[in-house]
């Protein structure tokens, strides 16, 4: 019987499993969306959502509990500064987790886990100059065609 092994072992010894985890949820604070086994996605949600209310007290004991478990002050400061104010109407529920499929090399399931209120802004901001590069690439080419074919009329 499985009654009260709520914790996910993950195949590591405690200490691993608490600097893995912490490293997961650093990496999650610091980009906002990561992609990982399922595994591991389900076994950082509860630890990242307990982060979030945490960054939701916003007092100096919250903070260094954060500190704490983080390592990094950085992303403590991400945290509270940034994350936090966004899920404030939110009552629980912080993190979506997306399934991928298998990965190619050894089938282990994949997942993508993200903040539920994530701004889309930033990816847009990111995507559209690569765009807009790719774009121009091309018309850059055709003046260029066009400017030799007239050069070989005259």
């Amino acid at each position: 019987m499985r009654h009260r092994s709520k914790t996910v072992k993950l195949k590591r010894t405690a200490d691993h499993r608490r600097a893995l985890l912490a490293n997961l949820a650093c990496s999650l604070i610091e980009h906002g969306r990561i992609r990982t086994t399922l595994a591991k996605a389900k076994a950082l949600r509860p630890l990242a959502e307990k982060l979030v209310t945490l960054g939701k007290r916003g007092d100096l004991h919250a903070r260094r509990q954060a500190v704490a478990f983080l390592r990094h002050k950085d992303v403590a400061k991400k945290l509270f500064d940034d994350v936090a104010p966004l899920a404030k109407e939110r009552q629980g529920g912080y993190c979506r987790i997306t399934k991928l499929g298998v990965r190619m090399t050894d089938s282990a399931p994949m997942a993508v886990i993200e903040w539920v209120d994530q701004p889309e802004v930033a990816e847009e901001t990111e995507a559209a100059p690569a765009a807009k590069a790719e774009e121009a690439a091309p018309a850059k080419e055709e003046t260029a065609k066009a400017e030799a074919s007239s050069e070989e009329a005259k």
